[in-house]
């Protein structure tokens, strides 16, 4: 099943560069084995378990949409224990406070001084849990960490480990009770993936894996097998894939075209199209290649695009949806040959 706007699920292409290093090829293969390992927890979401991928190859962040129960939760936990990373979690709930993701300063009795104690976002992989149900107060608590690596507490800068990138969720029908995020926010996140409900094929085979005793607490079955060296490898080779100044005529020109639309009041902004180019390069060298190609760009279009885009709300009133009018701009900027 593919996450739609994504495209096809999977790594590896029509062979192995000649050019590649060893270490290049090897995080490849590492990496294309993840989607068989997260599958002995998840069923099916194959796509956006490479979209996650993708991010940690771009050092970006994902924002995970879906329903409750699509098991987003266990995909990010799986995905951490296969890659062998730290991982926590975070409930994003109203009365959450910047320092209970940040840290904060407690005073020690026995030195008499005050120490930094380290809060959830120092780790490898974050999961935000419910983002959108945290005030905005907390949800920029993240906006540092999630653009510099780094937690500022009481003017003294601490870098966060490498490597590190936060995975979001919310629930795209629940609006009580929530905050919305905010332009600059959305903005930072690499991607936003749609976790969809699964077919009735996938669906009975989850019920018959927990027929069979299937514990989602229980993920020691999970083995690692593939690591932060390899991660590192692959974005050295990702750095290598070469993108022609047609398909960056391509990128720029599906950004100036959102910003045109008359049925957006936000188009996409430099950062989006260098979000754009840099999950195309990543998506093409997972592919087996080390150049880019215009399908590359229209693969990532709506991940990489649809939480930066803001409807008229005329249009929405319409009917129109972020991933409805990319597609129309998708199907009318002329694709460079």
């Amino acid at each position: 099943m593919t996450t739609p706007g994504f495209g096809a699920p999977g790594f590896g292409g029509p062979g192995t560069p000649q050019h590649e290093t060893p270490a290049a090829v090897a995080a490849r293969e590492a990496l294309a084995t993840l989607r068989a390992e997260v599958g002995k927890a998840v069923v099916g979401q194959d796509s956006v378990v490479t979209g996650l991928v993708i991010a940690l190859l771009c050092r970006g962040h994902v924002l995970l949409e879906g329903v409750p129960g699509v098991a987003k939760t266990l995909m990010v936990r799986s995905l951490a224990s296969a890659l062998s990373l730290d991982f926590k979690r975070v409930q994003f709930t109203p009365d959450l406070m910047p320092g209970d993701v940040t840290g904060s300063l407690v005073f020690d009795a026995k030195s008499a001084e005050f120490e930094f104690r380290e809060g959830p976002v120092f780790t490898n992989l974050l999961l935000a849990d419910e983002i959108n149900r945290t005030p905005p107060k907390t949800q920029a608590a993240l906006l540092e960490a999630m653009e510099e690596r780094q937690v500022s507490v009481d003017g003294t800068p601490r870098a966060l480990p490498d490597p590190f990138i936060v995975a979001a969720t919310q629930n795209p029908i629940e609006y009580e009770g929530t905050y919305q995020l905010p332009e600059a926010q959305l903005d930072r996140f690499l991607l936003k993936l749609t976790v969809p409900l699964p077919p009735r094929d996938q669906e009975i085979a989850v019920l018959e894996r927990h027929a069979l005793g299937f514990d989602p607490r229980d993920l020691s079955h999970i083995k690692p097998v593939a690591s932060a060296a390899d991660l590192e490898a692959g974005r050295t080779a990702v750095k290598q894939v070469h993108v022609s100044p047609e398909v960056l005529g391509y990128v720029v020109d599906l950004a100036r075209a959102t910003r045109q639309s008359p049925a957006l009041q936000l188009g996409v902004s430099p950062r989006g199209a260098t979000a754009l180019l840099a999950a195309a390069r990543a998506w093409g060298w997972l592919s087996g290649r080390t150049y880019v190609t215009p399908d590359d760009v229209k693969a990532l279009a709506r991940p990489a695009l649809r939480h930066r885009v803001q409807l008229r709300p005329e249009a929405e009133l319409e009917g129109a949806t972020p991933d409805g009018v990319l597609d129309g701009i998708l199907s009318s900027v002329s694709v460079p040959r």
